[in-house]
Formats: C-alpha cells, structure tokens, sequence
C-alpha cells in the first residue's frame, strides 16, 4: 500500500512565526501532539507538545511570545506520497519517530502517524 493511500491529507499546520501558545491550542483542538510546521506551502518543521514544554515552558519562557521556530525541530524526516507504507514503517522504527511529514518537492501534502501504519497489518502483525 502507497503512503498516499494511508496518509490524512491537508493536516493542521502552524507557521513558524506563530507562538508556541497558539500550537499548542490548535494541539488540543485537533487532539494531536504534533503539529507541521510551514512556511509559504514548505515544510520547515515540525513541533511536538513536548518541544513546547521542554524548550520553552520548562525554561519559564512566555508561550503567547515564544515562536513555534524556536522550539521546533527543524529538516524533520519525511516521505514521498508514492513510497511504499513498509518503507514508512521502517524509517519510523529507524529514527524512532511516530509521525512523518509526507511531501513533494518539498510541499507538505500530509502526515502519517503509526496508527494508520497498524490498521493495514492483520491484528496478529499490529503489535510487531
């Protein structure tokens, strides 16, 4: 199965510009702990809600001034829409990483997270 076929397309992203306080607000809407980072259609980044309190709120830093940019983990791993979903797999076990950008040319397109990686396996494969 392709990535495309796997991946949530058009994922909520942040700019980098924006404050970690926002992230994280847009983290609880969406239920997710992980948010793109994009500049102009670019994947920049990506912030985690842990980036968010280990860098910034552990530190005492002020989240509605502290930029996403400057905690955010910038050139994360990704994968192309066409790649195989065993290759996403094993890049994800490979960088130990739950969540992966998928892009072209550079263009955020969507994510990938473990579970949609779980769900192709047959209940007995899910748990490897």
């Amino acid at each position: 199965m392709k990535v495309k076929d796997l991946m949530t397309s058009d994922p909520t992203k942040i700019g980098p510009d924006d404050g970690c306080a926002q992230a994280a607000m847009l983290m609880r809407e969406e239920d997710c702990g992980s948010l793109p980072v994009v500049r102009d259609g670019v994947l920049v980044g990506i912030v985690t809600d842990r980036d968010i309190v280990i860098r910034a709120a552990a530190d005492g830093r002020d989240l509605r001034t502290t930029k996403v940019s400057e905690v955010m983990s910038a050139d994360p791993i990704t994968i192309g829409p066409d790649a195989d979903s065993d290759e996403a797999a094993k890049l994800m076990a490979e960088h130990q990483v739950r969540r992966l950008p998928v892009v072209e040319k550079g263009r955020l397109l969507g994510i990938i997270v473990t579970a949609q990686l779980a769900r192709r396996e047959k209940e007995s494969q899910t748990g490897k």
